[in-house]
């Protein structure tokens, strides 16, 4: 079974004449240690087909089986708990501010109730290090670079050992070297761990850590090309 598998999903807002579809019949299977890239002009529904996958959303058309649940009519409890298997990523990083790099990482690990906090503390130290943040640990996010935000967002994607990792424009706000080092990360994540990675993104700077691009326009793939190797 793939990590990821979606048939015939359909997604719209509003409601009557206010409908607006914003997904039309995709289908799309991710599989492990696969990194898949979704490109496409704004509005092409690629950040929807993202949030519904990461179980943001409820579903309204056709199925989607994420890490072996299945989405259409899957209950708020039930998605809550896929969620806590996915890592997420986002442009804007979400970190908390008034956090060092180390808390902020050790809080995707509260939900753990039978690890300690000084376990989790030193977790997130390991976590850092791994991406290249070793003593930067209690910076608090103000007095890190972006590229060193979105290493601590990269770390805090990885800290439940993810089945999945979802990524939403992580290079958008980056520069050239940074973007490629975040990249590179993801990466390595997913050929060392086999942990699948669906990334969207406008960066034609990124497109050869792709295993496969996927090229969406007007709710619909359009194209699903393997990278040569």
């Amino acid at each position: 079974m793939n990590p990821v598998e979606l048939r015939g999903v359909g997604y719209a807002y509003g409601e009557g004449e206010l409908r607006r579809p914003v997904l039309r019949e995709v289908d799309l299977t991710v599989g492990a240690g696969e990194i898949v890239l979704l490109t496409g002009p704004s509005g092409s529904g690629k950040t929807t087909l993202l949030t519904l996958i990461g179980a943001l959303r409820a579903m309204q058309e056709g199925s989607a089986r994420v890490l072996g649940v299945e989405l259409n009519g899957a209950s708020e409890r039930a998605r809550v708990n896929l969620r806590r298997r996915i890592g997420f990523i986002f442009q804007n990083h979400n970190l908390l501010g008034f956090l060092t790099a180390r808390q902020n990482v050790a809080m995707a690990l509260e939900q753990d109730g039978a690890t300690s906090e000084g376990a989790r503390l030193a977790r997130a130290g390991e976590l850092l290090a791994a991406v290249g943040l070793a003593g930067h640990e209690d910076r608090l996010p103000a007095k890190l670079s972006g590229g060193q935000r979105q290493r601590v967002s990269v770390a805090r994607a990885l800290a439940t050992e993810p089945g999945l990792v979802l990524a939403d424009e992580p290079t958008a706000a980056l520069d050239k070297v940074s973007g490629h080092e975040v990249v590179q990360l993801l990466r390595n994540l997913a050929k060392s761990r086999g942990v699948p990675i669906l990334l969207v993104t406008h960066d034609p700077r990124i497109l050869d850590i792709a295993d496969r691009i996927v090229a969406m326009e007007d709710g619909r793939i359009v194209t699903a090309d393997e990278v040569p190797g």
